[in-house]
């Protein structure tokens, strides 16, 4: 007697994981496909021509110069690394705008993100009216950086400006804010947190994303205003806030418009506005010297790599991507 054994079924793919497994193949079919096509490029011709005309040419260029004397005027005299070597240890001016720089940065660029999400979290509710002060909040982004704001804003903290006139009325004498080495930073790094508008919409949109049940079992347990801000909102809006401080970080480091023209335009009074920015434009386009101008400028992008670096490893430890 003999048994027929049947062989097992063979298991049927669903349409699905048959699709799965094949969608990495069309993947790298459309992706060789396309590094092949020539059209492509012929379409990317435009940005590639732009990009490397007015990125990477002048970027290799400005390396170049930096290892060289170079006014303007004549051809440019290689130097080595005597530039970098008198910007680290025989230039006052120029450490005095790096530790400025830094300062500015560690305080202006926290307590505009703190406003920013303080006006986010009054605004994320949908209201009615609430659309218009959005865009009211918004509109100082646009303009912070414009050199008719600047000026304005040096006005209003002068002789005769709107911020002593307010003053006035509690008793406070009257003082020219920006003339003063001990405050005109401080009127600066208003003009910064004025500016809260960009990172206060993106707040907006990252609150708005927050599951609202997390905020009801947070209430069922028990958990306070505070509670729910600290281990609700903050770690679900923690990615929003990495990013927000990265852009902030590095348009601080760049400041120019207002340091120069809240400022004296000269670094002053007593080099308390000579931001790296500032000591950049001086040394190029006052003093002539595109070389060691050139320096400056590449010690700044490595010290925005570093600090960047920096941000993203220590985001690892803050950051919350779990949704």
């Amino acid at each position: 007697m003999s048994l027929d054994l049947a062989e097992p079924p063979t298991p049927i793919r669903s349409a699905q994981s048959m699709e799965e497994q094949q969608s990495p193949r069309r993947r790298r079919g459309r992706l060789r496909h396309f590094t092949h096509s020539p059209q492509a490029y012929v379409f990317l011709t435009p940005w590639l021509i732009g990009v490397a005309a007015l990125v990477l040419l002048p970027l290799l260029w400005s390396l170049y110069l930096s290892f060289t004397q170079y006014d303007l005027l004549s051809a440019p005299t290689w130097v080595g690394l005597e530039n970098y070597r008198e910007l680290v240890t025989e230039d006052r001016r120029y450490l005095r705008s790096m530790v400025l720089t830094l300062g500015y940065v560690v305080v202006a660029v926290p307590c505009q993100l703190i406003t920013a999400l303080g006006a986010a979290m009054l605004l994320a509710p949908s209201r009615g009216g609430v659309q218009v002060y959005r865009s009211l909040f918004y509109l100082p982004s646009l303009l912070g950086a414009s050199v008719g704001v600047a000026i304005t804003w040096r006005a209003l903290f002068d002789y005769g400006g709107g911020v002593n006139s307010f003053l006035a009325t509690f008793g406070i004498a009257e003082r020219s804010w920006v003339n003063y080495p001990g405050s005109v930073v401080a009127v600066i790094i208003l003009l910064e947190i004025w500016r809260f508008g960009a990172p206060m919409i993106i707040f907006v949109a990252g609150l708005q994303q927050i599951p609202r049940n997390l905020y009801e079992a947070a209430e069922v347990d028990g958990a306070s205003w505070f509670g729910r801000f600290r281990h609700v909102t903050l770690p679900m809006l923690s990615p929003i806030i990495f990013f927000n401080l990265v852009l902030g970080v590095i348009q601080a480091f760049q400041t120019f418009t207002p340091a120069q023209l809240v400022g004296d335009g000269r670094g002053g009074p007593a080099d308390s506005t000579l931001f790296y920015a500032v000591n950049l434009y001086q040394q190029a386009f006052e003093y002539q010297r595109m070389g060691y101008a050139s320096a400056i400028a590449w010690i700044m992008l490595v010290v925005l790599g570093v600090v960047a670096a920096f941000l993203f490893w220590s985001s690892k430890k803050w950051v919350n991507y779990e949704r």
